[in-house]
């Protein structure tokens, strides 16, 4: 009796799953590494894997930048050397191609201006100053003008001006260690060049953005990717770079740089 009272009352089935509750847990297995939302499928998981891919490009100067450091602890300058130019050739063209992939907008997640600024403090301050200490052309107290100067350099939030300018000096250390190293000059020329530069941290130039530029952006980019190749055989070769003066010859391309600077940048002055 009490079995067919039993199999008589009708069983509660199980709820239907809330369809927008579902896509929430769908979603938020998703919302991971950098993007939220639903599977990746064709063309997205392209774009997602190039974005990933340059991000990977950029964190890849700090890996170089770590190498720098140690083959300057083993007191190998000249290896540190071209690791300080492979490092500033990955931040050359790094920009360029997280525009082209809109790695903003794949991966809304990921700062991208942040990670290039850690990794540029790496390579742009800490690694040529250090490399100019171990090389004696710097003292340690000297040394602390460029590294704390550029630290507040790249905390500024205009450091980087609307109309794609850098605001006071761009923290290019690896550059002046480079010609420091090249010239051999003496520890005061060393001293007084780090010296005026930190100041210029601080004063309101606006210096030029090469893949940025309105104008002359493609003889200023052919003009660096040359000064690359140039700068890296006074490196690897100094004994025919010392007979051509090829280092002092590379000095047009930065007096170029400053050049359009003080052309196209100047004074940066506040809105009235």
């Amino acid at each position: 009796m009490i079995a067919a009272l039993i199999r008589c009352v009708p069983m509660a089935s199980a709820p239907e799953p809330d369809p927008v509750r579902r896509g929430a847990r769908k979603r938020r297995r998703f919302r991971h590494f950098g993007r939220s939302g639903p599977p990746l499928r064709g063309e997205d998981r392209r774009r997602v894997g190039l974005a990933w891919g340059v991000h990977a490009f950029t964190a890849s100067g700090a890996v170089v930048g770590a190498i720098a450091l140690l083959a300057v602890v083993a007191g190998n300058l000249p290896q540190a050397a071209v690791l300080m130019i492979v490092a500033l050739a990955i931040d050359s063209v790094d920009g360029t191609l997280a525009r082209a992939v809109r790695v903003g907008e794949v991966l809304p997640g990921i700062d991208g201006r942040r990670l290039d600024d850690i990794v540029d403090y790496l390579n742009y301050v800490i690694v040529p100053i250090v490399f100019l200490v171990a090389a004696g052309y710097l003292g340690p107290w000297i040394a602390a003008l460029p590294i704390l100067a550029s630290a507040y350099g790249f905390s500024q939030q205009d450091a980087k001006t609307d109309d794609d300018f850098f605001l006071g000096f761009p923290s290019y250390w690896n550059v002046i260690a480079l010609y420091v190293w090249l010239l051999d000059v003496t520890p005061l020329a060393a001293t007084l060049v780090v010296t005026l530069f930190a100041i210029g941290v601080f004063v309101p130039l606006k210096y030029v953005y090469p893949s940025k530029m309105p104008v002359l952006r493609s003889a200023t980019n052919v003009a660096g990717g040359l000064w690359v190749v140039l700068i890296t055989i006074a490196v690897v070769a100094p004994n025919l770079a010392q007979r051509i003066r090829l280092a002092e010859l590379t000095l047009a391309y930065p007096a170029w740089y400053l050049l359009l600077s003080f052309r196209y940048g100047g004074l940066s002055r506040p809105p009235p």
